[in-house]
């Protein structure tokens, strides 16, 4: 028997949607999604796409898009699919056209002109606002088979932690406030086999 199974959590009552929230279990080893929290801001039969909120990257939006303004707020890494694309999350609606409301008071995308407009006025602050490059997705049934092996603990997000000024935090911040079992794995060595 694999000394992970003694430690894999309850079956889910929360199923995954758009909005929700995918943690990675505590001994997940891919390097992109060890100790991870992921917003799925796509879920549907076709597949899933998704953003890690937990990845800060030492860049900024003037350092990794040409004639970007200066932004005081680093990038997150998204996700291993197509680095060299920028996604965002913000909580201004209407006022960035097209984009799409994944939560409530939540918006992924939208026209980036308009942004760049807001962070040269000064209308745009970095609570409003997350910045990501690449992206985390999932072909047709391949995230209900990672559901199905347990690797991901789904929970409902929250607006006030998604746009944190301490990211890094986001992973133990949410399984202890989920209580237990799930607030015991915040002390769950990385990899099993150590104490």
């Amino acid at each position: 028997m694999d000394i992970s199974d003694i430690f894999k959590f309850p079956s889910q009552r929360i199923k995954a949607k758009t909005g929700r929230l995918l943690i990675s279990e505590p001994f997940m080893q891919d390097p992109y999604f060890k100790r991870s929290v992921v917003l799925l801001t796509e879920h549907s039969e076709s597949g899933s796409f998704g953003l890690i909120l937990n990845k800060p990257i030492p860049m900024y939006l003037h350092e990794a898009i040409e004639n970007a303004p200066a932004f005081d707020s680093k990038l997150g890494l998204g996700g291993p699919v197509q680095k060299e694309t920028l996604h965002y999350l913000h909580q201004l609606g209407n006022r960035i056209p097209n984009s799409t409301e994944v939560m409530d008071g939540v918006y992924w995308g939208g026209d980036f002109e308009v942004i760049k407009t807001l962070i040269l006025a000064g209308e745009l602050k970095p609570g409003d606002i997350r910045l990501f490059v690449g992206y985390a997705g999932w072909a047709e049934g391949q995230l209900d088979s990672e559901m199905e092996s347990k690797s991901w603990i789904i929970a409902h997000a929250n607006k006030d932690l998604l746009f944190t000024q301490e990211p890094e935090k986001l992973w133990s911040t949410i399984l202890e406030g989920m209580g237990e079992p799930y607030a015991f794995m915040v002390n769950m060595p990385e990899d099993p086999r150590l104490n």
